[in-house]
């Protein structure tokens, strides 16, 4: 369930993540697309560690030679390497925007560095690469040769000097030759072999010396010198779009889980039963049409979805009042808009369709609209039915609604005072009337949190339908709606979830699964068609005019097509007949018009009775 439900929440949000997946992914197109191209080339440095420093290959040798060449990767991005290659190669910019270009990186468990430099021409880049590595080695072989240079010039004077003295004893010993003077000659001999000890001896410190700086001196030689590569390496105009979609799709989708959590919105059976504790009965989907008679997909499309969700809805309060028959059934909402009105004469036609007999009442004396769905004038209902003459047949302030087994009992003149006229007396009379003429009885009822109208209406009534409207109601608000009613004592039957979509869950599981599904949209065209067609051949089940008084419809015939019309009999339908209707007369205010059923085998409820 919990997978359903993420599932759920990405269907419902894949817009909002393709959009900012395609806006950012397009922004960072664009910006990569126009950004100056970046090339790079990179050289390969071998770093020789003295052979004297590594003669023992213990932990000790590798952490220097590590060091050693994190130390070489430090020193070829400093100051003196920099400017020398500046003032060598004659570039336009100083080395510490030289700094920037430059990247070193040692390679682990090696003694090898590579030297990357970027730049927006690849020779040049590669010029400053090479160049970079060979300032670098001769100031390398400069500083450490720096060290034995006193020691080797100190060695190269005194030899010089021994050299000079081995000489000069040598001419001397050349002049004795023909002079009898062997105390000399032996003397200079003697000092010559002590000059040519002495030259042997610091010749020898001088081989030592070198020696000593061969193997104690690090090198540095090249491995790989730097070549152009005409490939740029920024922008990556791919990798940027790739990485900018992924982050806007992840954005996204943090958005709507933010959004989610932050809600306050009833979107799911799961919010209901949070929020108000009482079941989900039903969840209907989004009706099509802009006028009010649209909204009667019972009698516009009674093989729909939608319609079946209305079934859907009278099978399970028929199951929940299995025990106690539901004889009185009050709809109603939180608040104005989340269409209470539309259900209530949905669910009366399918409770009719079922062969109930069902009387529709329009309780909301301040803003009434169930007429408008019916295409009726509100000059009669309850309010006139409540000050009618006893003589007078309540069935003289009802009319048709186009399907057998219901008649609707509009609201009638908006009264001063709506809620005294609904908490009062008369009002209880005739609910206990309208009961005894039908088997059920609808109530369609203001919002409870709007005014106080409901409150008394839910007191005598069996039952008492919340309608919520879909990802617009509040939970704040329908719990406050409960809470009322439960304060009241009125416990609801349970919630009916209005317009939901298909992305919000358990949508799907309050439809019929049986045959095609059909598709709610319709071109404008097919619609605007179809609303002509209507306007020309009326509406099935319904009438414009209210009372023949009024509109100077004759006995049985309308001006406007001259088609025999129904009357109201025993509560429905049949003939026109100067008969009484359950004792009562019939009054010429109580006429109807046919409703062609294309369903019923093409015959109208008038046929039918003659058939029967």
């Amino acid at each position: 369930m919990i997978l359903q439900r993420y599932l759920t929440l990405f269907w419902r949000w894949l817009w909002l993540m393709l959009l900012m997946t395609l806006l950012a992914g397009g922004a960072a197109y664009l910006v990569s697309n126009r950004m100056t191209p970046v090339y790079e080339a990179s050289t390969t440095l071998l770093i020789n560690q003295a052979p004297a420093s590594s003669a023992s290959p213990d932990y000790n040798a590798v952490l220097t030679a590590e060091r050693l060449a994190r130390t070489y990767a430090e020193l070829l991005i400093k100051r003196p390497v920099l400017e020398e290659v500046v003032r060598e190669l004659s570039l336009p910019f100083a080395p510490s925007m030289l700094a920037e270009r430059i990247r070193v990186r040692p390679i682990r468990d090696t003694q090898l560095i590579v030297v990357t430099v970027e730049d927006i021409d690849p020779q040049r880049a590669a010029d400053i690469a090479n160049h970079i590595v060979a300032v670098f080695s001769e100031q390398n072989r400069e500083l450490q040769s720096e060290r034995f240079a006193e020691s080797k010039r100190s060695l190269a004077g005194e030899i010089a000097k021994l050299q000079s003295d081995i000489d000069t004893t040598q001419a001397e010993l050349a002049a004795l030759r023909g002079i009898d003077d062997p105390v000399r000659r032996a003397r200079l001999e003697e000092a010559l072999v002590q000059y040519r000890s002495s030259y042997a001896t610091v010749l020898r410190s001088l081989e030592e010396v070198r020696l000593a700086e061969a193997q104690l001196t690090n090198s540095v030689n090249v491995v790989e010198s730097a070549a152009p590569v005409y490939t740029p390496v920024r922008p990556r105009i791919a990798t940027n779009t790739g990485m900018a979609a992924v982050a806007g799709l992840l954005l996204a989708i943090g958005v709507a889980l933010l959004i989610e959590y932050l809600s306050d919105r009833v979107n799911s059976a799961e919010d209901v039963a949070t929020t108000a504790r009482v079941g989900m009965l039903a969840a209907i989907g989004r009706i099509d049409g802009a006028e009010p008679s649209d909204k009667l997909v019972m009698l516009k499309d009674p093989f729909s979805q939608v319609a079946e969700a209305y079934q859907m809805l009278r099978v399970k309060l028929e199951i929940a009042r299995f025990e106690k028959p539901l004889h009185t059934l009050l709809v109603t909402s939180s608040n104005p808009g989340e269409g209470k009105s539309t259900t209530a004469a949905n669910l009366a036609l399918a409770i009719a369709r079922s062969g109930k007999r069902v009387i529709l009442v329009d309780t909301d004396l301040r803003r009434p609209s169930l007429h408008r769905f019916f295409r009726h004038a509100n000059l009669r209902g309850v309010t006139t039915a409540l000050v009618r003459d006893p003589s007078d047949s309540l069935y003289n302030h009802m009319i048709a609604a186009g399907e057998e087994n219901l008649l609707v009992l509009p609201s009638g003149p908006v009264p001063s005072d709506p809620a005294v006229m609904v908490s009062s007396k008369k009002m209880l009379d005739l609910i206990d009337e309208l009961k005894r003429i039908a088997d059920v009885v609808v109530f369609d009822s203001p919002p409870i949190l709007a005014v106080a109208d409901a409150m008394p209406l839910a007191h005598v009534c069996d039952a008492t339908l919340l309608v919520v409207l879909a990802g617009v109601t509040r939970t704040s608000q329908l719990r406050r709606a409960c809470d009322q009613l439960l304060q009241a004592g009125v416990e609801p039957q349970g919630v009916v979830l209005n317009r939901v979509t298909r992305e919000q869950v358990g949508y799907e599981h309050y439809y019929y699964y049986g045959g095609e599904r059909k598709r709610s949209s319709r071109s404008a065209l097919s619609r605007l068609f179809k609303r002509r067609r209507r306007r020309q051949s009326g509406m099935p089940g319904m009438i414009d005019t209210v009372d023949a008084s009024v509109t100077g419809i004759g006995s049985g015939t309308r001006p406007d097509r001259g088609a025999p019309i129904d009357i109201v009999m025993d509560g429905f339908y049949a003939t026109p007949t100067p008969e009484t209707i359950d004792r009562h007369p019939v009054s010429a205010g109580a006429v109807v018009a046919t409703r062609t059923d294309e369903r019923r085998n093409g015959m109208t409820p008038h046929q039918m009775n003659q058939t029967k």
